[in-house]
């Protein structure tokens, strides 16, 4: 299926490239054939299908999102309102003409070339159309799931010429010599002004969603919109919750709730209309997937998704090992949103009745439930809490502190306090509940106490969907100040204090105080964008 047209062709002269093979928004059985013939050699372990029909492929070296490698441009429209920094490194026009142009002469350089094109956004009037310029098969099946796909008419309607945002992955390619402000041989370059997005030397296909994601991070807040970095759920009488939570907090599970609709996993955005899904699609961790505890991602891995950087038991049976991470522990499956049963479409919703910020805290201090106010939750929303659990790395032989702002540090364009001042507005004006729930520890830290009963966390969770917990009596938790409640239905109330199931509360005390010092600690950076009421908010000493 080569696609010549002169539209296509247009397209190509655009930027300079002259493939002669291009394949324009192929369907999935033709990027599978494609994928099997491993035409432009980027990859040296072959794609391959396993036993359910998913194509299996790989990143190469690069198993992961590179951090240190990405770089936003510095021109004068950006210099005044990008967070600069750790999180966006500033690298300059001259350079990044010289990025952009290695790009394209791999692109056009290529066999053949795919084009994908799609929507980011649900809301039609809000939507960003993307285009994607890629040479490896799974690269473009990958995009094909994570974007909205247009029908027919839309891709003649709104993709004839210029979109919203350009995505060129030239991941196969390194850069080969020195360029002012890259320092190695990899680059994600993204150019806010001119909305166009350069992979070089990483084909870890999670750059180019995030990518985008991190695009909507700076154009939609310029619209009155909040982007958010969470999973969100809808009830039968369409009240619709987002929970919000860093790896291991239980994003994941506690949003595929079987009485509610799933709206999407992980990239939201907030209007004056309600909240909408980002993508098309669902990009799940594998580590240890089985039927028995995550059915409907496991029952996903079919014709279609996209398997990331995974062994199989054996290459005969082609049934692959999701208990091995001799690649990487960083194992994904990409799939379409409407493998889920139960996803609701269009994925949009009303505005959230409730609001949970999950934090798996290994400490061992935090209730496991508390309603907070709305500086509370602007506080909470910038530290962005969990803890890595002692014994998971080398070297870790105490629970650490881990702060992400939002939730979704590495993906914010501009400073944190701007989504917390807005996410505040929103939850005041619709009257958003906001709750903290731990999922971690109780009865001491890690190695000591246990992990909090996934049960209860439910039982929580369905007692705030019903309003029972938002009318209980509460009590003041100190240092934090949180509301928690004295009492709950089916909940043993000695676990709702967490000072209560210490056998020494001595030793809690001081756990608590460690704790609130290391949370004054993370947000001494933002306070020179912080109002006094956001920074009185957070624990005293």
């Amino acid at each position: 299926m080569q696609i010549q047209n002169l539209q296509t062709h247009e397209l190509l002269q655009k930027w300079g490239l002259h493939n002669t093979t291009v394949f324009r928004n192929p369907s999935a059985p033709l990027i599978y054939q494609l994928s099997m013939q491993q035409a432009d050699g980027s990859s040296t372990r072959p794609d391959s299908i396993n036993n359910t029909g998913a194509l299996v492929a790989y990143s190469g070296k690069k198993c992961g999102r590179v951090p240190k490698d990405k770089r936003i441009i510095k021109d004068q429209v950006t210099e005044q309102d990008v967070w600069w920094g750790d999180v966006n490194i500033a690298l300059s026009r001259e350079s990044y003409s010289e990025v952009e142009r290695i790009a394209l002469d791999y692109l056009g350089s290529r066999e053949r070339l795919f084009i994908i094109d799609g929507y980011a956004g649900w809301d039609p009037n809000h939507r960003l159309r993307i285009r994607v310029f890629c040479t490896r098969p799974y690269h473009a099946l990958f995009m094909k799931n994570m974007l909205i796909r247009p029908t027919e008419e839309e891709l003649k309607k709104d993709f004839n010429g210029d979109v919203d945002f350009y995505i060129f992955n030239a991941g196969p390619q390194t850069i080969q010599k020195p360029i002012d402000g890259v320092t190695s041989e990899g680059c994600v370059a993204v150019n806010l002004t001119e909305r166009k997005m350069v992979i070089l030397g990483t084909q870890y296909a999670g750059e180019m969603k995030k990518g985008v994601f991190g695009v909507t991070h700076y154009l939609l807040p310029k619209q009155g919109i909040l982007t958010l970095h969470s999973s969100a759920n809808e009830g039968e009488n369409g009240d619709v919750t987002l929970l919000f939570g860093l790896s291991g907090t239980g994003k994941t599970t506690l949003s595929a709730d079987p009485k509610r609709k799933l709206i999407g996993d992980d990239e939201h955005a907030w209007s004056d209309h309600g909240i909408f899904n980002i993508e098309g699609g669902c990009y799940a961790k594998c580590v240890d997937l089985s039927k028995e505890k995550e059915p409907e991602i496991y029952n996903a891995v079919k014709f279609g998704a996209v398997l990331e950087n995974i062994e199989y038991f054996s290459n005969e049976t082609r049934e692959v090992d999701f208990s091995n991470i001799s690649i990487t522990e960083n194992t994904r499956v990409s799939y379409p949103l409407e493998f889920i049963p139960g996803a609701k479409f269009p994925a949009q919703g009303g505005h959230p009745k409730n609001i949970f910020f999950l934090t798996c805290d290994a400490y061992g201090v935090l209730p496991p439930v508390s309603m907070l106010t709305p500086e509370q939750a602007m506080y909470h929303f910038i530290s962005g809490y969990t803890a890595k659990v002692a014994g998971t790395e080398v070297g870790v032989k105490e629970p650490q502190a881990t702060f992400s702002a939002c939730f979704g540090e590495a993906f914010l364009a501009l400073h944190p306090t701007l989504y917390a001042n807005m996410l505040a507005e929103k939850i005041k004006k619709f009257d958003t509940k906001v709750w903290l729930i731990n999922t971690g520890w109780s009865g001491g830290k890690y190695g000591v106490g246990q992990r909090m009963s996934l049960k209860y966390t439910r039982a929580i969770i369905d007692l705030i969907h019903s309003g029972e917990l938002k009318d209980a009596e509460y009590e003041n938790f100190p240092i934090f100040n949180f509301k928690i409640p004295k009492a709950a239905k089916n909940i043993p109330s000695e676990i709702l204090n967490p000072r209560n199931t210490w056998p020494n509360p001595d030793e809690f005390d001081k756990q608590l105080l460690e704790l609130a010092q290391k949370f004054q600690t993370n947000f001494k950076k933002y306070e020179d964008k912080a109002t006094l009421e956001i920074i009185n908010a957070g624990p005293k000493l």
